[in-house]
C-alpha cells in the first residue's frame, strides 16, 4: 500500500499562513480531488479547520489531534491521537493508496515513511509561517511533471509533479 504525501509548496515550500492557503489554483484543486478521490486522507487538526471543519467529499477523513475523546458528526470523518494511529486506521480500508495532505507538522512526521509525493509547485516566493519539509531529491525520481502558466484563474504558474522514492 503506497503511503502518499499530497501538497502545494511555493518555491520556498512555503505551505500556509495564518492557517490559510496563499493561493486559489483551480486546476490544482482539481487534482487533489481526483487524485484523493474514494482514498483515505489523512491530516492534521489545524488543516481540516482549515477546510471549514467539513469532510472532504467522497473520501474517508482521518484527521489527528492531541486532544483525546473527540468525534464527528460525520461519518467519514474519523479522530486519532497520531500519525501511527491514522496510518493504522487507514490500512483497515484496504486501499491502494493512502493520501496525507498536511498540515506541516503531518508532512514532517510522514516524509520519511512515504513512497510518494504529489508536488504541485507554485513558482512563486512568498512569506508563510507553515512550510513543507525539505526532501533528499537524490533519493526519489521525478517520474511525472506537468507546467501550467499564470492566466486569468492562476495568479501564479506552477508545476503538477509525482516524485516517486527510489
Amino acid at each position: 500500500m503506497l503511503i502518499s504525501l499530497i501538497v502545494a509548496a511555493s518555491s520556498n515550500n512555503a505551505i500556509g499562513r495564518n492557517n490559510e492557503l496563499l493561493w486559489h489554483l483551480p486546476i490544482d484543486l482539481k487534482f487533489f480531488k481526483n487524485t484523493t478521490w474514494a482514498l483515505p486522507v489523512i491530516m492534521g487538526r489545524k488543516t481540516f479547520e482549515s477546510v471549514g471543519s467539513k469532510p472532504l467529499t467522497g473520501r474517508t477523513n482521518i484527521i489527528i489531534s492531541r486532544q483525546k475523546g473527540l468525534t464527528s458528526q460525520y461519518e467519514n470523518v474519523w479522530f486519532t491521537t497520531s500519525l501511527d494511529e491514522a496510518i493504522e486506521q487507514a490500512k483497515k480500508l484496504e486501499t491502494k493508496e493512502i493520501m496525507i495532505a498536511g498540515g506541516a507538522q503531518i508532512y514532517e512526521q510522514a516524509l520519511p515513511i512515504a513512497n510518494r509525493i504529489y508536488l504541485t509547485r507554485v513558482h512563486v516566493h512568498l512569506e508563510a509561517d507553515a512550510f513543507f519539509p525539505e526532501f533528499p531529491v537524490d533519493e526519489w525520481n521525478l517520474t511525472k511533471s506537468n507546467d501550467f502558466e499564470a492566466d486569468e484563474k492562476h495568479a501564479y504558474s506552477f508545476s503538477i509533479q509525482q516524485w516517486d522514492r527510489k
